[in-house]
């Protein structure tokens, strides 16, 4: 074989890990070995792997729990299980957990190496699909977060600064503005991204239900609790806790929780057992917590202990520059999923998308293309395709006239624009002489 990649073997039968380390030596890949799935995790920590061979039945951690961390924390590492047990269903079970492979004991030192070969020009494919994503977002992409605009990459710089410690995080900014990506990229660069990631949206349980999420029950500790179940704070062991709308507690669950943050421990409901948690905390929130802890709507004390480390997650309206490689890449997404032949943007439909101010942000953005491609007619999407941006209840309902018309629009085009006047021109259709001319005949000033 002319291409060399770095193998570990994850197996505890002694055996095994010598024939599969001496095999893969001598066709000179460079290979270590680990004798448990933990060990594995530890050793995928500290080093670059392209391949992972893994034993499914091992004593500390089973092969099938150590390949979902695998395939969450290194997407871009290939992973072959093998086992003794010839079981349709284990094969099953292990490619739908993400395994690229399947490899049967006993096997020959021929089938290894054809496996290996395949998988190699399998991570040549990997490798050059992720290279022209890359390019084709400008080099913008931090995890599944795209930005190039300097505060993208201020943010970028401090989520590096912050990862690898356990203090808790707050992210404020505006609903849809990507505040559960920013928290799964920094799971994604800290020491905890070998455990899970459990994220829960506090505003959409009651008390109650938000209790039993978080905490669990225990059975029969109310109507219907039929059974033991554990919540997420069990769940998140070893991982990362996200609770979105943070600000939607109330403030005796608060109360809850800041036991559970500073004693690290917690009982489920309708249980008198402490059970001990280790996990890292993220929240995040829309709201400005400061002014509803003055006004004694937010515990003080929980609100310190949440903003350890705080981030502001910019709206998509502060960072207008990055539109380009969004809008790219969710026309990408949305042509795979509808089968539609969209090729790309007109200049005017991408000048149109820039100078709009989407008050929904990211979120809104992606959901104005999914709408444009699903009803696209055309190859390319055209600022007409987006009309429906324009469209609410700020639209003077008293224009009757065709000069109120026309004022009414050329206004909100401005306003739009934030009175750049090139700009609106362009969305207008008209050179700025016109423009200025139809500025001062309609008396029209920028607000103040």
């Amino acid at each position: 074989m002319s291409e060399k990649i770095r193998i570990l073997v994850v197996d505890d039968e002694l055996i095994v890990r010598e024939s599969l380390v001496g095999w893969m030596k001598r066709a000179g890949h460079s290979v270590d070995a680990a004798a448990g799935g933990r060990q594995a995790l530890e050793m995928l920590g500290a080093g670059e792997y392209d391949l992972v061979f893994m034993d499914i039945r091992m004593p500390d951690l089973s092969g099938l729990e150590a390949l979902k961390t695998v395939k969450t924390a290194y997407p871009h590492i290939l992973v072959v299980m093998i086992t003794a047990y010839a079981s349709i269903e284990t094969a099953i079970e292990a490619m739908k957990s993400g395994a690229d492979d399947f490899l049967m004991k006993p096997f020959q030192a021929e089938q290894l190496e054809l496996m290996v070969e395949k998988l190699i020009n399998q991570k040549k494919l990997v490798d050059e699909n992720i290279c022209l994503r890359n390019q084709l977002s400008g080099g913008s992409r931090y995890h599944d977060l795209i930005g190039s605009s300097e505060c993208m990459r201020r943010m970028f710089s401090f989520i590096d600064q912050v990862a690898r410690v356990d203090s808790p995080i707050l992210l404020q900014g505006e609903t849809g503005s990507g505040k559960e990506l920013v928290a799964k990229a920094i799971h994604a660069r800290s020491n905890r991204r070998y455990g899970p990631f459990i994220a829960i949206n506090c505003g959409a349980f009651s008390d109650t239900l938000l209790e039993s999420e978080l905490f669990g029950h225990e059975a029969g500790s109310f109507t219907g609790a039929n059974r033991t179940r554990i919540g997420r704070l069990e769940m998140a062991k070893g991982g990362t806790l996200f609770l979105d709308e943070v600000g939607e507690i109330t403030l005796k669950m608060q109360v809850d929780l800041l036991r559970v943050l500073q004693e690290k421990v917690f009982q489920r409901v309708g249980g008198n057992r402490e059970i001990s948690v280790d996990f890292r905390l993220i929240s995040a929130t829309h709201q400005d917590l400061f002014q509803r802890v003055s006004r004694e709507q937010f515990r003080k004390d929980f609100y310190f202990r949440l903003k350890v480390i705080e981030i502001e997650v910019p709206p998509l309206r502060k960072r207008k520059e990055d539109i380009p490689n969004l809008a790219e890449h969710f026309l990408q997404k949305f042509r795979s999923e509808t089968n539609k032949q969209a090729k790309g943007f007109k200049e005017d439909a991408m000048l149109l998308l820039q100078s709009y101010d989407w008050p929904g942000n990211v979120r809104e953005l992606e959901n104005s293309i999914e709408r444009a491609v699903v009803l696209l007619k055309g190859a390319y999407l055209k600022k007409e395709d987006f009309a429906f941006l324009f469209r609410g209840p700020e639209e003077k309902e008293m224009a009757v006239t065709m000069r109120d018309v026309e004022r009414n629009h050329i206004e909100h085009i401005l306003k739009l624009c934030r009175w750049n006047i090139s700009k609106a021109a362009n969305v207008l259709e008209m050179n700025r002489a016109t423009l200025h001319h139809k500025i001062r005949k309609f008396e029209l000033k920028p607000e103040e």
